[in-house]
């Protein structure tokens, strides 16, 4: 279908908004889903390759919504950073529409959006905002779900699960769900009420082999006759030799790779390896960068190594390697120092990049070549294989629209036995199908709250009414089992006096209610009021907001941390630490919670980053990470104190200096703009200690920090 054809068809400002990007012709996806009734707001699954058009699709959903029926259109993603790149997309497309992202604080109503016409948000934001019960709720006409396989991964996808459910059952609004890589469309287009548009269009041709003895075995996309079974590797398909002298297949590679004036993708199973990765084959890529473009890389590497004061072994790493024109990119990075190494890569300033497989999910980091180079991964209890969905997410990554005919993805091996497993298992297999995981107990908790404290649903009989109506409800049918869990959530928190029974009409108690519109686990709130309840020092107030489960993944248990855990509860017996998460929920690990408190102290203390990481066996990356957490757990304890009538200002004082990092001495000083831990400190250590002594000594101050930031401090006064 030509664009030209959608005259009269869609508003005139898409159809301009698609010429003016080039768009002439409309990819097989885009052209089903106009023809099954896109335009006309029909919900519809849309399952189609990487780079497909689906973006265009859910672009022409969302405006046609909001010009043709005045209703608002939202745009869920499942990571921030996609949150974040398709703003920018549709900002730039539609500069004149009222667009806006929210996808920070989860203890806010965000009323603001009601004045927005197209809104970007995650998983987790815009059920946040629900909760909060946001008045505009009801103008939605349009919602996109990205990345709808996330429904069958444990952690997130009972909260996108149940998001989905509550604006198919109270909403009129049209459903778009996308995906790249769903084993079972037809099932989730059913459970939608659903068109299902599914192709295998892809835009640039993707050859996908495997690498063994310096030869790629390219799978016969064509051949019928060998999708089963293989008995020998001729059988493959086309065998090509790499251009490479090395026997190291990703040196192979990335040679091959770069002879071509291509960019490669090499995938790792953990950060170690891909910053391993990266060091390594830096000194391969260091003698095929041009002296320009060794230019432009020593200044990016000086720049991602000043980004900390003082830069931490990994920042260290990681400016050597850019040095040489690779980088290694994962979520224990800083996040100034990812959107750098992303940046540069889209230039084609680096030329290779070492990353774990979290990067194929989210931001648009495309690369003619992919390489798989570790099929297994640790998974807390043993070494699996990748499955065929997370392969073919990254498969995805190859071939960048505009720029190849062709893009190539390879993964390793080595034997022969192995090559004919690896055919079978990741060329010849279907995508896999996608599981619902709401039916456990602890991921039911959090949300049976929140439904009974928006007054959504009242009684156990209409919460199990609507579970059958999730994808849950839809695959099983019997739901006798969940239905005895349900009961028992709601018992326990009855108990735990979050919930009340009026004669099995369920209201949430007021405490109840705040604690779902903070967004953080009933099980994690009970531990937060019973630690209020005893007597804590600063360690125990760490303690109390590390031992909850949004602090988890925690870091692990020094040799220190373990001795002091021991000492700590001897010292304080009958008090927090005699009551520990419940064992039962099989969460309780408190040797790692005391240690990850100790480096929260450790913080407060004001030792610097690259100490912290190095002490504790972390990046900088989780070290932020876990600080985020810790000042939104810590903000949900001082709102809970507040319903229990318990004293906040120790709690309040701990909040400042968590944020800033700070001994209790800097805390006059960071109240001033322009004023963080490193400025506060070098006042302080030169006799300004407080505002007061501040404000009396400005040329002091000019001296310490420079005559502008002086300035901008003293404004203040003004």
């Amino acid at each position: 279908m030509n664009t030209s054809d959608l005259k009269g068809k869609i508003p005139n400002e898409i159809l301009e908004a698609i010429i003016a990007r080039g768009i002439l012709t409309l990819t097989p996806p885009q052209s089903l889903a106009i023809e099954h009734g896109l335009l006309s707001g029909s919900n519809m699954v849309v399952a189609s390759p990487t780079a497909s058009g689906k973006t265009l699709i859910a672009e022409i959903a969302a405006i046609n919504s909001i010009i043709r029926t005045a209703k608002k259109a939202i745009y869920i993603a499942p990571l921030r950073a996609l949150a974040s790149e398709k703003y920018n997309e549709f900002k730039s497309a539609y500069p004149y529409i009222k667009s806006s992202i929210s996808i920070g604080d989860l203890d806010a109503n965000d009323q603001w959006l009601s004045s927005y016409d197209l809104i970007f948000t995650s998983t987790e934001k815009f059920d946040s905002i629900i909760r909060h019960g946001a008045d505009w709720i009801g103008d939605i006409g349009c919602v996109i779900f990205d990345e709808v396989h996330m429904i069958g991964e444990l952690s997130r996808g009972p909260t996108l699960e149940l998001l989905i459910t509550k604006i198919k059952e109270t909403t009129n609004a049209q459903i778009l769900a996308l995906s790249a890589t769903i084993g079972n469309a037809r099932e989730i287009a059913n459970w939608l009420k659903a068109k299902l548009v599914e192709s295998n269009y892809r835009p640039v041709r993707l050859r996908r082999g495997i690498i063994y003895k310096n030869n790629i075995y390219y799978h016969n996309e064509n051949d019928k006759n060998v999708m089963h079974n293989l008995d020998k590797i001729e059988d493959i398909g086309e065998i090509e030799r790499l251009n490479s002298k090395s026997i190291q297949p990703e040196v192979g590679v990335l040679e091959d790779t770069l002879s071509r004036s291509k960019q490669l993708l090499i995938f790792y199973s953990t950060r170690r390896n891909a910053e391993a990765g990266a060091l390594r084959l830096s000194k391969i890529t260091e003698k095929l960068i041009s002296e320009d473009e060794r230019r432009q890389l020593s200044e990016l590497s000086d720049s991602i190594l000043n980004v900390l004061d003082t830069p931490t072994e990994q920042c260290k790493k990681l400016s050597i390697s850019i040095k040489s024109g690779i980088a290694f990119h994962h979520a224990g990075m800083l996040n100034q120092q990812r959107a750098m190494v992303e940046e540069a890569f889209h230039k084609n300033i680096i030329k290779a990049l070492c990353a774990t497989t979290t990067l194929s999910m989210g931001i648009n980091i495309p690369a003619n070549t992919v390489l798989i180079k570790d099929i297994h991964r640790y998974d807390g209890s043993g070494s699996s294989l990748l499955g065929i969905n997370e392969v073919t997410q990254l498969f995805g990554r190859a071939g960048r629209p505009k720029f190849d005919i062709e893009g190539r993805a390879f993964i390793i091996a080595s034997s022969e036995e192995m090559l004919l497993r690896l055919e079978n298992e990741y060329m010849n297999s279907a995508l896999e199908p996608i599981d619902s995981s709401i039916g456990v107990a602890p991921v039911l908790r959090t949300h049976i709250l929140s439904f009974i404290a928006e007054n959504f649903l009242n009684s156990e009989e209409s919460i199990n009414k609507f579970i059958s109506k999730t994808f849950y409800g839809h695959q099983y049918k019997d739901l006798r089992a969940i239905n005895e869990i349900i009961h028992n959530i709601i018992e326990e928190q009855i108990g735990w006096e979050f919930i009340e029974n009026k004669s099995g009409h369920l209201k949430a108690t007021k405490l109840g209610s705040r604690i779902s519109q903070l967004y953080i686990d009933p099980l994690s709130a009970k531990w937060i009021i019973d630690a209020l309840m005893q007597k804590r020092d600063i360690i125990g107030n760490l303690f109390m907001i590390t031992n909850t489960i949004e602090m988890r993944p925690y870091v692990k248990a020094t040799d220190d941390s373990t001795d002091l855990y021991m000492l700590y509860i001897n010292k304080m017996r009958r008090n927090v630490f005699e009551n520990g998460m419940q064992m039962d929920y099989g969460i309780y690990d408190p040797e790692r919670a005391f240690s990850t408190a100790l480096m929260l102290n450790d913080w407060l203390d004001e030792q610097h980053e690259s100490k912290i990481v190095a002490k504790y066996a972390t990046t900088p990356g989780a070290l932020y990470t876990k600080l985020n957490n810790a000042e939104w757990i810590l903000h949900s304890a001082i709102e809970i104190a507040r319903q229990l009538h318990i004293t906040v200002h120790d709690l309040s004082n701990l909040n400042v200096r968590l944020r800033y990092g700070i001994k209790e001495e800097l805390l006059d000083l960071v109240r001033l703009e322009q004023i963080g831990r490193v400025r506060a400190r070098m006042l302080f250590d030169n006799g300004i200690t407080n505002v007061n002594i501040l404000r009396n000594n400005k040329d002091k101050v000019a001296i310490i920090l420079g005559k502008e930031i002086t300035a901008r401090i003293f404004r203040q006064f003004e």
